[in-house]
């Protein structure tokens, strides 16, 4: 098995539709696709059993947070490289897959691309790398990682045996710790130069921000150092507001 695709979901059923779909609609069906459940009290239950036949597996129970469920999604992976995504984000396009796959032969560790930004009706706000001050890079390290995080999640993807388990106790920005530890471990990285996946904004860290914030910090500060992560954010900071700055400068 290629590649294990898996969505973390609970109480989603407003937007886990349009996750399965962009998921299963793949012109390159070669994958497996597994579903782990929170234990949801509303009808995500009822869309995971609709679509049944198109998912290779799915768990619901209770679960200590999200980074844990993505553990247990690690797991039960079976695939040669891992992509979380999670309920509300969709694969960009119905090639997405098939494009990732036309670059396997190049014997990647990680495979990453650009990320476009929706609204919670799916309407795209644009690249993240053009409206944040988070670019791309066309070579991407570790170290990469300094000022943010530069990648999307959902737009990460990684070879399996090079990927570790998520840490809870950063229970808001494991994923930032989980992309960096791939990196590190990674021989080979590959920009696959193209759109991956639409990210769904105002997730579970936008909606705890500041702790959020507080948690990357620790988690930049055990890879960068003390001194260089205190330095970063300060031109984190100074790069975000002159970002603001001369995004409204456009409408004065």
């Amino acid at each position: 098995m290629k590649l294990s695709i898996i969505t973390i979901t609970y109480n989603a059923e407003k937007f886990l539709e349009r996750t399965i779909e962009s998921v299963i609609n793949q012109t390159e069906r070669d994958f497996e696709y597994l579903i782990i459940d929170g234990g949801s009290k509303d009808g995500t239950l009822d869309i995971i059993r609709r679509y049944g036949n198109e998912i290779t597996n799915y768990v619901s129970e209770k679960d200590k947070g999200i980074y844990d469920a993505m553990n247990k999604g690690l797991r039960l992976a079976k695939g040669d490289y891992i992509w979380f995504m999670n309920a509300g984000d969709q694969i960009n396009d119905i090639e997405v897959v098939r494009n990732l796959y036309n670059r396997l032969p190049e014997n990647g560790d990680v495979y990453y691309g650009d990320t476009l930004l929706v609204d919670n009706e799916g309407n795209a706000q644009g690249l993240r790398s053009v409206i944040t001050p988070h670019k791309l890079p066309k070579i991407l390290t570790w170290k990469s990682f300094r000022y943010g995080m530069v990648v999307c999640h959902q737009s990460f993807i990684a070879r399996k045996s090079i990927a570790p388990e998520y840490i809870p106790d950063h229970f808001y920005s494991a994923d930032v710790d989980w992309e960096i530890q791939c990196l590190k471990n990674s021989k080979k990285i590959i920009n696959l130069e193209i759109i991956v996946s639409r990210y769904l904004t105002g997730g579970f860290s936008i909606k705890n921000l500041k702790k959020s914030l507080l948690d990357r910090y620790s988690i930049l500060k055990k890879h960068f150092g003390f001194f260089n992560t205190v330095l970063a954010h300060i031109l984190i900071l100074f790069r975000g507001l002159t970002f603001v700055l001369k995004k409204k400068g456009k409408y004065w």
